[in-house]
């Protein structure tokens, strides 16, 4: 899976992985539900949602933290045209911690069941949660565990780091490894995969469903072929330089290409 990065994941940069390398699965950046019922997301998230690939999937991530408000963002975002939908619980940056929302989510536990529950009543495809290990405890998550089973999620994507440590330190896999141990919930591993043998370590040592690339597939969009087997696993400096260009030409292309249509789409 391509992770959902805000400020880079839009649709240029989706357009391009997808053309480059195919990921199983692209997440938007997070759609904000907005506190007004009638325009729950904003127009330009409206366009982001869009799905043109008839054969990758695309989830919509959602965040906030007013049941309401994301329920209707759920509804509008089915309606125009997401089968799957994630909910942020782990975001450590900014206005989401601060507006309590994101990881900011994991300091008041005791409300998620109603909002999970809330919005799986709403949400008639996929529905997975995406967290951190927690927001200062890196055991917290275990205790989530059963309320994650108990609200019908249909999988987990576990980042292990709490909130509090954004990207300070190392992801401890050891955690992704017990919450596969616990839950019969899919799980997929995120955080500190740079390389094949990252991947293959982080597969082998949790057991964990698959894979979320993020940092490491912005450094390396080949990091999805190298994984398959279809591309080696190591590039001379040659080749990098070579797999260098390559990328940042199409990235150009595809994000002046990306710059029209919005120009267009709001008649500037």
């Amino acid at each position: 899976m391509l992770a959902p990065m805000q400020g880079l994941t839009n649709r240029a940069l989706r357009t391009l992985f997808i053309n480059r390398v195919q990921p199983d699965v692209v997440f938007t950046e997070y759609v904000r539900a907005q506190a007004d019922i009638k325009k729950c997301i904003s127009d330009s998230d409206r366009r982001e949602i869009r799905n043109e690939c008839d054969t990758t999937p695309l989830v919509v991530q959602l965040i906030g933290s007013n049941i309401n408000f994301l329920v209707a963002a759920a509804n509008t975002v089915q309606e125009l045209g997401a089968e799957h939908l994630n909910i942020n619980l782990g975001c450590p940056y900014g206005r989401m911690t601060t507006n309590t929302a994101g990881g900011a989510l994991l300091k008041y536990p005791a409300d998620l069941p109603l909002m999970l529950k809330s919005l799986r009543k709403a949400i008639l495809g996929s529905f997975s949660i995406k967290i951190r290990s927690g927001y200062d405890d890196p055991s917290q998550l275990f205790s989530l565990i059963p309320i994650f089973e108990d609200c019908g999620i249909d999988f987990l994507i576990v980042h292990p780091r709490t909130v509090q440590q954004r990207f300070k330190g190392l992801a401890d896999h050891n955690v992704t490894a017990d919450v596969v141990r616990k839950t019969s919930l899919p799980v997929i591993a995120n955080g500190d995969i740079w390389t094949v043998a990252d991947g293959d370590r982080v597969l082998s040592q949790t057991g964990a469903a698959g894979l979320m690339l993020g940092r490491g597939a912005i450094a390396d969009p080949l990091l999805f072929e190298r994984l398959r087997g279809n591309y080696s696993a190591l590039s001379t400096p040659e080749q990098r330089a070579e797999e260098l260009r390559d990328y940042l030409q199409e990235l150009f292309l595809v994000t002046r290409n990306y710059s029209v249509v919005i120009s267009r789409y709001y008649g500037k």
